[in-house]
C-alpha cells in the first residue's frame, strides 16, 4: 500500500485503507464518491483504428443495510442512461433516504463522458453496512489490460483511497474490486479484484444471496 498526504493507493489483493471518522472535525456532510475511470483501449495504428472497439466498462455495486435489505445498483438494473431522480427509490437508487446510495447514470464508453460514479450520503452511514464495488465489460472480450481502470473512493476531509486494477489477463468479463464496510465511527476499503463470469457467481462468492434474471441496457 502506497500512501501519500493526498492519495493512498491499495496494490495488492487485500490491502486494506481504515478511516476514523472520529477523528473529522464534526461529521461528514458531502457526499461519498466512488469513480470509475478507464481507457477506452483503442489500438494505436492502421489496423488498430479498423478493428478496434472502444471498451465499455460499467460500474455498480451490491450493498446491505444494517436493517438486513441487500441489493444491487449498476447500469443494467435501470433504464435511461443518465438521469433518475435521488429522491426517489429506484433500481438506480436513493440518494436523500435508504439505501443512501445513488448510481449517477451509465457512461457509454469513454467517448461520452469521464467514467462512471456512485455517490453515498454520509447521513446514512449508520444505516450502511457494507458495499461490494465491481464492475464489468458489457459486450466485447474481456480486454482488461487495455482498461487501466482506476476506481477511487473519495471521503470528505481524508486522502482519496485508489484501487488500481492493474494489468489483468481473466477472460471473466466481471471484476469485484473493492468492499468497503461502514460504521457510525469507520469506513473501511479493501481490494478485493476477484474475477467472475456473472453478477450472480460473484454474487455466490461473496454472500449476497440475491435472485437474478437476465439483464439488458
Amino acid at each position: 500500500m502506497a500512501i501519500n498526504l493526498q492519495k493512498i493507493t491499495l496494490e495488492k489483493k487485500g490491502d486494506t485503507h481504515f478511516i476514523d471518522l472520529s477523528k473529522q472535525v464534526g461529521p461528514i456532510t458531502d457526499e461519498i464518491n466512488i469513480h470509475l475511470n478507464w481507457s477506452n483501449g483503442k489500438k494505436i495504428g492502421l489496423f488498430g483504428s479498423l478493428f478496434s472497439k472502444d471498451i465499455d466498462l460499467d460500474l455498480g455495486c451490491f450493498y446491505e443495510l444494517n436493517n438486513g435489505e441487500r441489493n444491487v445498483i449498476d447500469g443494467l438494473q435501470f433504464s435511461g442512461g443518465r438521469g433518475g431522480a435521488k429522491d426517489r427509490k429506484t433500481r438506480q437508487g436513493r440518494y436523500v433516504s435508504e439505501p443512501w446510495v445513488w448510481h449517477a447514470g451509465d457512461d457509454r464508453g469513454t467517448s461520452s463522458g469521464s467514467g462512471e460514479d456512485i455517490i453515498i450520503n454520509p447521513a446514512g452511514i449508520s444505516d450502511l453496512k457494507r458495499v461490494v464495488i465491481y464492475c464489468f465489460i458489457y459486450e466485447g472480450a474481456a480486454r482488461w489490460k487495455e482498461t487501466n481502470g482506476i476506481v477511487t473512493v473519495k471521503v470528505p476531509g481524508t486522502a482519496e483511497i485508489e484501487v488500481q486494477m492493474g494489468a489483468q489477463s481473466s477472460v471473466q468479463k466481471f471484476c469485484a474490486i473493492a468492499e468497503v464496510l461502514f460504521s457510525s465511527q469507520s469506513i473501511e476499503v479493501k481490494k478485493l479484484v476477484t474475477f467472475h463470469n456473472s453478477h450472480a457467481e460473484c454474487d455466490k462468492k461473496y454472500g449476497w444471496g440475491l435472485k437474478w434474471s437476465a439483464g439488458s441496457k
